[in-house]
Order: structure tokens, then C-alpha cells, then sequence
């Protein structure tokens, strides 16, 4: 069994900041991309961003420049660093790995950006 915890959603002012955190554990050998998607309400999931096992990275068009992923391999963690917010930017977001065969994803985090 793999879970994914998420942590960092919330409430914040549009040009504010966050950072959402996606801790994997369980059975995982080998994790090859870790990364963001998010789902607004209407809408279709969409790519956020996604890093691979060897750090090249991935971003959707209307977050380039403001959001930055990272990983932490020996915690099996992926970070989401969002900067200049936009109430366009709100949405749950969800953290997907994708390993040998498979893929998991988290259960979501809330981010709303609203003044």
C-alpha cells in the first residue's frame, strides 16, 4: 500500500503565497515523477507541475514563473512554492507519484485565493 499525505492548502489574499507539501509512504522501491494537478470546480484536472527522478521539471502554462516544484528523495516529498497568487489559482489540488506500473494520487488540499 503507497499513501500520499498533502498539507499547505488554505485561504489566502491574491498575490500571497503558499506551500503545499506531498509526503509518499508504504511499498515504494522507486519513485520516478512526483507532481501537482489541481481541479477547479467545472473544470477538468490539469497539470500543474511535475519533477522527475532526475530533477527536470514540468510546468502548466498559467503557473510558470510564479509556482516552483521541488523533491526530497530521501523523504520521498514533493513541494509546490506558489507565489503571486490569483483567485484563478483556486482549486483543489492533488499530488500524484508515479512509480513502475503504477500511479497513486492524495486526497486533495483546498487552495482559495480570495481577498
Amino acid at each position: 500500500q503507497v499513501q500520499l499525505v498533502e498539507s499547505g492548502g488554505g485561504l489566502v489574499q491574491p498575490g500571497g503565497s503558499l506551500r503545499l507539501s506531498c509526503a509518499a509512504s508504504g511499498s515504494i522501491f522507486s519513485i520516478n515523477v512526483m507532481g501537482w494537478y489541481r481541479q477547479a470546480p467545472g473544470k477538468q484536472r490539469e497539470l500543474v507541475a511535475t519533477i522527475s527522478n532526475f530533477g527536470g521539471t514540468n510546468y502548466g502554462d498559467s503557473v510558470k514563473g510564479r509556482f516552483t516544484v521541488s523533491r526530497d528523495n530521501a523523504k520521498n516529498t514533493v513541494y509546490l512554492q506558489m507565489n503571486s497568487l490569483k483567485p484563478e489559482d483556486t482549486a483543489v489540488y492533488y499530488c500524484n507519484i508515479m512509480v513502475v506500473g503504477d500511479n497513486y494520487w492524495g486526497q486533495g488540499t483546498q487552495v482559495t485565493v480570495s481577498s
